[in-house]
């Protein structure tokens, strides 16, 4: 087959769910809903950390970080999807493909570490209460906070290097809605045995590593909760982790089913699918979850919502 390098390649074209062409405005339709909920969602939950003072802690900080990483990694993914639809040509640039594929790979392992930053956290929280403001100062905070972009960013920066100097088949038709690594890589021509083992080694620091972190700081969590002799303590105790818990569960089953599946399983239409859900579902979830689980946001976001027009109209909606 012949080859080129990605320098000659114009463009790519997605195949996306043309496969499906009776669900593709409902799946537009729903891609629409998710972006926008994400987006005002996230938007409306770095505002309220923000404006709010007593939202000034760690716990609100990372809360910020990881969902202004949703908004980028939705953007990146599900933006150019709904243009490409509505224009009717289902094409990208080879730099927008690369922008797309570096963007996505940078806010997924930033969101690995960044999790398990805020596991950390909240093990502090509950575990040593008294000196938790001496341990995670607003400096500690920094430092993880960077940590986790850095790591994330560099991670990212590896893998997309380790294929873009491959070399591509002149058939450009990438069988995904988005440049997604994994489907980029179908369309190479030579061997791919390199960039997989950068990937696999890079996989496993991301989402096993960081699990076993949560993990770790959850086995002590629990073991200080049923400690505790009043069922409301404990109670309370556990509320503050129920939201991390069930986004570090959203993440981490699709990122896993994605990137660490069976080698001998290839399905690219369920692929796809795992992807929507991993770009669009998760992302929306993040910032429901959050405000639906924690009293703060709640009584922050209706301070919010007092200062507008529609503020007593929301706020009734709310309750």
């Amino acid at each position: 087959m012949f080859q080129a390098n990605w320098t000659s390649i114009t463009g790519f074209v997605f195949l996306g769910f043309s496969l499906y062409p009776k669900v593709e405005i409902l799946l537009f339709v729903l891609c629409l809903l998710m972006y926008l909920i994400t987006f005002l969602g996230n938007i409306i939950l770095i505002s309220i950390s923000i404006l709010d003072s007593h939202l000034h802690t760690p716990m609100y900080f990372f809360l910020s970080n990881l969902s202004f990483m949703d908004i980028w990694y939705t953007s990146s993914a599900l933006t150019p999807m709904m243009i490409n639809f509505l224009s009717g040509t289902n094409t990208i640039s080879f730099s927008g493909c690369a922008a797309q594929m570096y963007v996505s790979l940078a806010m997924g392992s930033t969101e690995c570490v960044l999790l398990s930053m805020m596991a950390y956290d909240r093990y502090v929280a509950i575990c040593h209460p008294l000196r938790y403001s001496i341990i995670m100062n607003r400096r500690v905070c920094m430092q993880m906070a960077v940590g986790s972009w850095g790591t994330g960013c560099l991670t990212a920066l590896m893998e997309s290097a380790s294929v873009l100097h491959l070399s591509l088949c002149v058939n450009n038709i990438i069988n995904h809605f988005t440049c997604e690594i994994l489907a980029v890589l179908k369309v190479v021509c030579v061997d791919t045995s390199m960039a997989q083992l950068i990937m696999l080694v890079l996989s496993i620091l991301l989402l096993p590593v960081p699990m076993l972190l949560i993990c770790v700081s959850y086995a002590f969590i629990l073991s200080n909760v049923l400690r505790i002799s009043s069922a409301e303590g404990r109670k309370k105790a556990f509320s503050t982790c129920a939201a991390h818990l069930t986004v570090v569960v959203l993440f981490y089953s699709t990122a896993l089913s994605i990137y660490l599946k069976p080698s001998g399983v290839d399905s690219q239409e369920i692929d796809k699918f795992m992807a929507l859900v991993y770009a669009g579902l998760t992302p929306m979830l993040n910032p429901i979850i959050y405000s639906l689980r924690n009293k703060e946001v709640k009584v922050a976001l209706k301070k919010l919502l007092t200062r507008n027009p529609f503020g007593t109209l929301l706020i009734s909606i709310l309750k």
